[in-house]
Order: structure tokens, then C-alpha cells, then sequence
């Protein structure tokens, strides 16, 4: 396994890295959620050099990314909602429980497997939550 990293806070950095990524040629690339804000250019990149794209959130998928898993999103932010709800009541923040997250999505983009020349099992997607052609 390769692992690339480093601080990417523009785009410059962004590009560092991807270069470097291009140069270690990896069989795959997980993709950290921080870097939403270069979602468009980071599945422009992978899938110019073809590389399969993982991500903990779901709407990588939906822009390109072969496949996602992680907690799902609108479910954590509509505990989150809760939470404040119980503070706005009065309660402590450091009284409440901390609660993980307890739905997890699978999604897996076929269109990006078949640019990527990949055949996702059918016993995978059959546990896929969504699976996007």
C-alpha cells in the first residue's frame, strides 16, 4: 500500500500531490472527506488515470467516485439537530452522550466501473445501498 500524503490547503498543494500520486501509479485511491471542496478535480484526476476512487461519503459517488461507504450523512445531521434542540432546552453539552453514528451506506457507481474497464460482483451489489448507472 502507498500512502500520499501531506497538508493540502489550496489548490498548488492539491496538484503537488496529485503528481506525486500520478508518479507512484497506486492500484486505488481513498480520498479523505476533507477534501470536498476538490471533489470535481479529484475525480477528474482519477479517473484520467484511471485509478478507482474510494470515499466515506455518498456524494463522491454521485460526482464520479467508484464507490463510497460511510455513515450517511443526512442521518447524522438530523441526530445532530437533537442535539442542539436538548442544548436550546437547556441541557449541558457535556452531560449528553456521545453517540456513532448507526447507518452506514454502500454505494457504488457502475458508470465509473465500466470507464475504469472494472466488473463489480453481483454479490457486492447486491449489498450495495445504491447503486448508481
Amino acid at each position: 500500500m502507498t500512502t500520499i500524503s501531506g497538508p493540502i490547503t489550496n489548490p498548488d498543494e492539491l496538484e503537488r500531490t496529485l503528481a506525486a500520486v500520478a508518479t507512484q501509479r497506486p492500484s486505488g485511491l481513498y480520498v479523505h472527506l476533507v477534501m470536498g471542496p476538490y471533489q470535481t478535480r479529484i475525480i477528474e484526476f482519477a479517473l484520467s488515470q484511471r485509478l478507482p476512487t474510494f470515499v466515506s461519503d455518498s456524494r463522491w459517488a454521485e460526482a464520479g467516485a467508484l464507490l463510497t461507504y460511510g455513515p450517511n450523512v443526512v442521518e447524522i445531521v438530523r441526530r445532530s439537530a437533537g442535539y442542539i434542540d436538548k442544548i436550546f432546552k437547556g441541557a449541558k453539552p457535556a452531560d449528553l452522550p456521545v453517540e456513532q453514528p448507526t447507518k452506514f451506506e454502500l454505494v457504488i457507481n457502475l458508470k465509473t466501473a465500466k470507464a475504469l474497464g472494472l466488473t463489480i460482483p453481483a454479490s457486492l451489489l447486491g449489498r450495495a445501498d445504491q447503486v448508481i448507472e
